[in-house]
């Protein structure tokens, strides 16, 4: 594995191409389960897409039952209580599958993680016992309810309250939530409620306990299927035996659950962009225009290929990511943790990349379906084509699970966490850069006939660029850099570049390395030089914003010369390579 297995450690340590796990290596069960999945989806949820949207009554309950029957909500579920107990990178392949089915694919992706998780990570034994093996099988319907009115991104700041009981049975539930996915289906809730006012705690509620009740369904821009309601608690009386994980100790549970679900919406996104890229595709090959089909324009040949390429990355890190927190999670089992804590450690160790898997992918995405529709023309404005559906149900997705804003923000906090524990040397590295920019450059480059070393180099001066950039940054702001979001973001947005482009860049000199005598990587090699290609100037854009916020006189200077030296690139026709992809495609 790469370097211990450090989640963040790529950005100051060469990454092993041979030792990264690429799409390619799916086994033929895995392989399976993915055509099963796809089946399903085509078979039983998008023939059945107005139905959904219009929220006929008991429709997505008897949905989810038919996944549960085909292990679909299981996978992750250990087999002692009624789940498939299948690795995690099969169940990142069933999540990336059915992110192509609009709401339902909300409503799997809420029951089967936030919906589940919770009870089945920090549950006593007898909760789990209780509710896991009827929730493998949507015999209950799992919710999760943390955002309130006045408390969306600071969760910590809600005001549900919970007090306990004279006779000290019960806690009593005063508040609100809102928009809870799957809240008007659901049979089983996780709530998250201060205690005595301070204690954030979660509780496990079942529907119709006294005192709780739910509003209406909410009218929402896009995915009109799914659930979504308020909760109401009002002397809501939960037995104490409910209360989930430790007292005052909620917040443990709220962030490790979203560690997990941010790596869910990146491949859930990932599913949705290569069903819209390949309806619109299909669209453009058989739209006639000036007696040619569109899909021979430059401008259209353009799109295409961006949206190819967009994906093509994202399935990259997804996997990669995927992969990393498995093998953590083995290693933790091997060093005698149990698997709740092997599994939240496993997401906790790479939260940094599950955030970039959450904004990249989400943003994908919204790239996807806006070229899509315009591609569609006049015709994707229109309720008679797909796209349209599309487009307003994938916005959510850089709402869902933490916006793309905190979790740009939470990127660097973390990274800057880490290098305070000691978790990541990134004072030394960044001590490094320095010196170098004060050196002479070395323009020898040792490896000359190693398979894409010119892009490898590229790759090491990125992550100068962005050691340069955070360090200074750090150094000159201090404690005061939390309150500069927009610096803040350019950092992160840089890291996103980084990871982005050598995930990208791995998977094709691993394919190069290992799986090259069976096929031409032509199609690929465009792929990625294009991107770390347009990485560069991105990179470039974001260092300089930043570097212009807060850096003067000589140091500006010195930083900006720098920031040029380590974005430096050579020429490349990515109008060519576009078309290549497209000529491959087509």
């Amino acid at each position: 594995m790469n370097k211990d297995n450090i989640g963040g450690g790529w950005i100051i340590n060469a990454q092993d191409p041979n030792s990264v796990y690429i799409p390619e290596e799916f086994t033929e069960e895995q392989i399976s389960i993915q055509g099963m999945a796809n089946q399903f989806l085509e078979k039983e949820i998008l023939p059945l897409s107005k139905r959904i949207d219009n929220l006929e009554p008991g429709l997505m309950k008897s949905l989810l039952e038919k996944a549960g029957e085909q292990g679909l909500l299981s996978v992750s579920i250990p087999e002692k209580y009624n789940g498939l107990g299948k690795d995690l990178i099969t169940a990142t392949i069933i999540n990336e599958q059915l992110g192509a089915g609009f709401s339902f694919s909300v409503a799997f992706a809420a029951h089967s993680g936030i919906g589940t998780l919770p009870i089945l990570y920090f549950g006593t034994e007898s909760q789990k016992q209780k509710y896991i093996p009827k929730l493998a099988v949507a015999e209950f319907v799992g919710a999760y309810g943390l955002t309130e009115p006045q408390s969306g991104s600071d969760a910590l700041g809600a005001k549900t309250i919970a007090v306990l009981s004279e006779d000290k049975k019960h806690y009593i539930l005063n508040g609100q939530k809102c928009w809870i996915t799957n809240g008007g289906i659901s049979e089983i809730y996780t709530i998250f409620a201060k205690i005595d006012g301070d204690k954030f705690t979660a509780f496990i509620i079942e529907r119709g306990t006294e005192g709780f009740t739910q509003g209406q369904e909410e009218h929402k821009l896009g995915i009109k299927g799914s659930s979504t309601v308020q909760l109401f608690f009002q002397d809501c009386k939960v037995p104490v035996e409910n209360v989930l994980g430790e007292i005052g100790k909620g917040h443990l549970i709220a962030f490790n659950i979203l560690n997990l679900g941010r790596l869910k919406l990146g491949a859930g996104a990932l599913g949705a962009a290569k069903s819209i890229f390949k309806i619109s595709l299909l669209y453009a090959q058989n739209r006639i225009q000036f007696k040619v089909p569109i899909a021979s324009f430059g401008a259209m040949k353009y799109k295409l290929a961006e949206m190819y390429i967009k994906t093509w990355v994202c399935e990259s890190l997804v996997y990669r990511l995927t992969n990393d927190i498995q093998l953590k999670e083995h290693n933790l089992l091997k060093d005698g943790k149990t698997f709740n804590e092997a599994t939240l450690g496993g997401a906790d160790e790479f939260s940094i990349e599950c955030s970039i898997a959450k904004i990249f992918g989400s943003e994908v995405l919204n790239y996807v379906v806006d070229e899509g529709v315009q591609i569609h023309g006049g015709n994707g404005f229109s309720d008679e084509y797909l796209i349209s559906k599309a487009y307003r149900d994938s916005r959510i997705n850089r709402i869902f699970e933490g916006t793309n804003e905190i979790n740009r923000l939470l990127i660097v906090d973390m990274f800057i966490k880490r290098a305070l524990a000691g978790r990541l040397d990134l004072l030394t590295a960044a001590t490094n850069v320095q010196k170098e920019l004060l050196s002479v450059p070395n323009f020898n480059d040792s490896n000359d006939n190693q398979f894409c070393n010119e892009e490898l180099l590229l790759i090491e001066n990125f992550k100068k660029a962005f050691l340069m950039v955070a360090g200074a940054a750090v150094q000159t702001l201090m404690t005061a850099l939390s309150k500069e979001q927009e610096i803040v973001m350019n950092i992160s947005d840089i890291a996103i570049e980084i990871y982005t482009a050598e995930s990208a860049l791995l998977r094709l000199i691993k394919l190069h390395n290992q799986f090259a005598e069976n096929k031409n990587y032509d199609l690929e090699y465009h792929i990625v030089k294009t991107y770390i290609y347009d990485a560069s100037f991105k990179i470039n854009k974001y260092g300089n914003d930043a570097i212009n916020s807060f850096a003067t006189g000589d140091q500006l200077r010195m930083m900006l010369v720098g920031l040029k030296r380590f974005t430096k690139i050579n020429p490349y026709n990515t109008k060519e390579a576009r078309r290549k992809i497209m000529d491959n495609l087509n």
